[in-house]
């Protein structure tokens, strides 16, 4: 290798450290696009954000002020409503749009969980439309910014926007801490609301979803397996025990058998013989059907007594699935024919009695609806699960003095059969209010506060005053407007937050 060609590897060599350097300080100092220019942030100029939601994704978006010629760079934060997570995968595209010309950029994948970092350099100044659209294998959704302005320059938007605004108490919860908990938000919404009557009710099983096997024979019961226990599970067509009259002398169902067998193959001889005679016209039509109403008889019988007969006995067959509520008999224990064994439900319809006071029979006539906890913590009801109310008490006795109501239940209901819920009888005619989630609120010595989402990471508690319950939601009759998003999944962990009174360190350049 000559002096000129080492001196070219050596200039090359020095020209990537030097280009590596330069890259690694504008990380910390300040950073690029992708032509190497350099991207305007926050600290320069004052900082934009906004959040909107729609019934699929929150959208919260911080970006410094857009200038042009300047290239800003977006921190959109998405997150999916439902479970309010971070959306891990997928494309967002960025679009700065004003008539029907626009400039846009995409970003192929998140820069971290949630964070996509789009960057846009307007060309010129004015009044735009900032749009994001937002794909990935579950879902797409696009969520449009109106009149986002384009500064001419960074002092009028210096002019225009101000210094960074100073602390107004509202409460910081960042993005990552909410992705990180179990966190949801609510729109305060317009609905009807009920008066309701507290009350409590008893899980019953529907008498329909009843069914009692009886000993089809008398004799010793045989279980088949271990596990037949109250509560196991079983399925149609399975065989759960047998009874066998082998050792009896008298209604010993292996000789019945026998004997209707013998029956059977008697009378179909017979039977058969006298049908060739017929169609000879040997013997009369009133004498062939006699023999075929004795051939008929001896069949069933024999195909009666026989069916679900083993080597163990007569066995005993589940109907349909379900589970075994009640086992009458033991294992070994002998039977009379006809006598219960055991109790099976099927638990697809359940049965709620709810008991009031008789002092309210008369608003007993206008029930709209009836709500339940089919488990805890969770509310649902007979109009949202197509239930219905089968009767109303209409008398009361000196040792029951409540009025039972009670109402079919379709519904997976996984409270134990005898157990308490808590029930709320909806009553007269409804009002509109605004209604947010019961979760939402948060008590202290019986006042009421919700935290209230002012922007994606800005929160504020607010004191609210409650009207009625309606399940799962409750009337806020002051303190929130239709429209306001509250947290309703952490809001204790929000409060928390805020009274620490340390400010959380961001996860993510701004």
């Amino acid at each position: 290798m000559n002096y000129l060609e080492k001196y070219k590897r050596y200039l090359i060599m020095l020209l990537a450290v030097v280009f590596a350097s330069c890259q690694s300080t504008g990380e910390q100092g300040h950073a690029h696009d992708a032509t190497g220019g350099h991207i305007t942030e926050g600290e320069e100029m004052p900082t934009v954000d906004a959040t909107i939601w729609t019934e699929k994704t929150e959208l919260f978006v911080e970006f410094p002020a857009l200038v042009v010629g300047n290239s800003s760079r977006f921190a959109a934060h998405f997150t999916f409503m439902d479970k309010h997570k971070p959306v891990r995968e997928g494309n967002v595209t960025v679009s700065l749009i004003k008539g029907d010309k626009g400039i846009r950029h995409t970003v192929d994948a998140p820069s971290s969980p949630g964070i996509f970092r789009p960057i846009l350099q307007p060309k010129e100044a004015g009044i735009f439309q900032l749009i994001f659209d937002i794909k990935t294998p579950t879902l797409s959704d696009r969520i449009v910014l109106n009149d986002v302005r384009v500064f001419a320059s960074v002092e009028e938007a210096v002019e225009v926007l101000g210094e960074e605004e100073s602390d107004d108490g509202s409460i910081t919860f960042l993005k990552e801490q909410a992705w990180k908990i179990d966190f949801q938000t609510a729109l305060a919404e317009l609905d009807e609301v009920y008066e309701m009557i507290p009350t409590s009710g008893i899980w019953k099983v529907s008498p329909s979803d009843y069914k009692t096997l009886p000993a089809p024979v008398s004799g010793t019961v045989t279980f088949r397996g271990n596990s037949l226990n109250e509560g196991s599970k079983v399925r149609k067509g399975q065989v759960l025990m047998s009874v066998s009259s082998a050792n009896l002398t008298s209604n010993n169902m292996d000789a019945q058998i026998k004997m209707a067998k013998a029956n059977f193959d008697q009378a179909k001889s017979s039977y058969e013989r006298k049908q060739k005679l017929f169609e000879s016209k040997i013997v009369s039509k009133a004498e062939f059907e006699q023999e075929k109403q004795k051939y008929l008889v001896a069949k069933s019988r024999y195909e009666t007594l026989s069916a679900g007969y083993g080597a163990n006995g007569k066995q005993v067959i589940v109907p349909f699935d379900g589970y075994i509520k009640s086992l009458v008999v033991n294992n070994g224990a002998f039977v009379e024919e006809g006598a219960s064994l055991l109790t099976i439900t099927s638990h697809k319809s359940s049965l709620l009695e709810a008991q009031v006071s008789s002092s309210i029979a008369s608003k007993l006539n206008s029930i709209f609806d009836v709500w339940y906890q089919p488990k805890e913590g969770k509310w649902s009801s007979l109009n949202a699960t197509g239930g219905k109310i089968l009767s109303i008490g209409k008398e009361v006795e000196s040792d029951k003095p409540l009025l039972s109501i009670f109402s079919e239940i379709n519904d997976v209901v996984e409270m134990p059969e005898g157990s308490f819920t808590e029930v709320q009888l909806s009553i007269g005619k409804p009002k509109n209010s605004t209604v947010i989630p019961t979760s939402s609120l948060l008590e202290d010595y019986g006042s009421y506060s919700v935290i209230v989402e002012l922007s994606g990471e800005s929160f504020e508690r607010r004191p609210v005053t409650i009207g009625r319950k309606n399940g799962n939601l409750v009337e806020i009759t002051s303190g929130l407007e239709v429209g306001e998003m509250v947290v309703s999944i952490g809001a204790y962990q929000v409060k928390m937050a805020a009274m620490s009174g340390a400010v959380p360190a961001h996860g993510h350049d701004h």
